[in-house]
């Protein structure tokens, strides 16, 4: 099984959300597993990151957490995803030094270039389609992956209302890996574990 699924948590974690995620990593398709919680008080969110890094780490998924370069410091948690306004990617970089450090890039060649300049591990662009999590966020088109093939030797990670219908193009047009989240945790016909075997 090539792992080639990059998950993001829902916005709020159900009780059974951690027997869900090890259900869900158990099929061995997805490379990262990012943690986007927003308002979480330290504590809390702490403990929440204890439990998912011990079902990373036991099906050898990468911990990403979203925003936060601090909690990326933490012991079993891999790196940082940062958008275009989560503070200074340099200061991320310089204190993240051997993990890893994506960025979100929208559908913008300079934002790319810059994050490349910036040394991030994988450049993130998107929306692609219309999305439950982010349901202002800007729009990107498939022209930008056929020019981020060519012109950047980084990962790609595509995102934004990804589903098992329309991930195949986005693939096919250079994508290395696929953000999904809602059609994991929100999909009204599919348990969690059932809804990420669509991706082979």
């Amino acid at each position: 099984m090539k792992r080639f699924v990059y998950l993001i948590s829902p916005n709020k974690l159900k009780p059974n959300f951690y027997l869900d995620l090890d259900k869900v990593l158990s099929f061995k398709n997805v490379k990262y597993f990012q943690l986007r919680l927003k308002n979480t008080k330290k504590k809390k969110f702490i403990a929440i990151l204890n439990k998912i890094k011990k079902i990373t780490a036991k099906h050898k998924v990468k911990f990403i957490i979203n925003d936060n370069y601090n909690m990326a410091f933490r012991p079993g948690v891999d790196g940082c995803h940062m958008g275009q306004f989560d503070g200074s990617f340099k200061i991320a970089r310089n204190k993240l030094k051997n993990k890893i450090l994506g960025i979100t890039c929208h559908n913008s060649k300079i934002l790319a270039k810059k994050a490349c300049q910036n040394k991030a591990d994988y450049i993130a662009f998107g929306s692609f389609f219309k999305s439950k999590l982010k349901p202002n966020a800007k729009k990107a088109n498939l022209n930008i992956l056929k020019w981020a093939n060519k012109n950047i030797k980084k990962p790609i990670v595509v995102i934004g209302g990804i589903s098992d219908l329309n991930y195949k193009k986005l693939v096919k047009a250079g994508a290395k890996y696929i953000a999904i989240s809602s059609f994991i945790w929100d999909n009204p016909k599919l348990k969690p574990e059932l809804a990420i075997k669509k991706f082979k």
